[in-house]
């Protein structure tokens, strides 16, 4: 993992840095072709920081040090993403601000690839094929997520759930228990009414998943395993709107794995859906 995309985890991790700590990010993002041939102790005189400035700021972007990051930048150079200028203006066409945001929505679903951790992925399916109930959270766009999670994976044959208002959902999560599987989606991983579902979570010990950005986030602190994804903010929609992308992608290719997985159980159940739907169409 620490081999992975170095510019994508500085770029996921940044709105939870400190200033001192954005500073160094920026130095590291406008330069990462030199930054591969510089020392730790270069960094913090360029800076006129520490040198144990630029180590714990290496950590906090999810690196044992700087030479963990040296190498995941190495990778970066090796084969870079084509950047396109990615602030719109009042003078773009409707073109223009289109491929800009095709473009968005392109690099984070890359960035957020390259951060993917087989282990959490495979863990994540084991839990959902073994669960008696499996229950998707979120509130606000994050809600929106969590329907469409519900919307694939009804089809599995799973026992699944997603209730959108945030006192029944605290209401139905006191009634999840060992044997059930929560999956809460939260792009800041900040936000009072996941952390309150998260912490209920576990207290009663239900086995629970965090889909939220790559940064260290109180809900990824909670949850069992943690699912990441990476999004780059832009001047004119929210970081979290980039990410929903990201989010989506991640939840086909559980719902693909589970369904493999299944086999011909979950054929049957894809057919069995497929002949209820047919009834609506004329």
């Amino acid at each position: 993992m620490e081999t992975m995309n170095g510019t994508a985890r500085i770029r996921g991790a940044y709105s939870t840095l400190s200033k001192k700590e954005q500073r160094i990010a920026d130095y590291i993002l406008k330069q990462p072709e030199q930054i591969i041939h510089h020392t730790i102790n270069q960094v913090a005189d360029d800076l006129d920081v520490a040198e144990s400035t630029v180590f714990r700021f290496c950590q906090r972007v999810g690196f044992k040090g700087y030479q963990a990051l040296k190498i995941a930048l190495a990778s970066d150079v090796v084969a870079p993403l084509q950047d396109i200028h990615e602030d719109i203006t009042e003078t773009d066409t409707a073109l223009e601000i289109a491929e800009k945001i095709f473009s968005t929505n392109g690099k984070t679903i890359e960035s957020t690839r390259q951060i993917l951790e087989g282990d959490s992925l495979e863990k994540t399916v084991e839990l959902f094929l073994g669960a008696r109930r499996i229950e998707f959270f979120g509130s606000g766009g994050s809600a929106v997520v969590a329907l469409d999670a519900y919307h694939k994976f009804v089809r599995s044959g799973l026992q699944v759930s997603a209730i959108l208002e945030s006192h029944m959902q605290l209401m139905s999560a006191s009634q999840l228990t060992t044997d059930d599987v929560a999956v809460v989606i939260s792009h800041s991983g900040a936000s009072k009414e996941t952390l309150d579902i998260a912490k209920l979570l576990k207290e009663k010990g239900v086995p629970t998943i965090a889909i939220t950005n790559y940064a260290k986030s109180p809900l990824s602190k909670i949850a069992d395993v943690s699912l990441y994804t990476v999004s780059q903010e832009t001047a004119f929609r929210s970081e979290a709107l980039a990410s929903r992308i990201a989010e989506l992608s991640l939840i086909d290719a559980l719902f693909t794995a589970v369904m493999m997985r299944r086999g011909e159980a979950g054929r049957a159940s894809l057919q069995q859906m497929r002949e209820a739907i047919s009834m609506r169409r004329i």
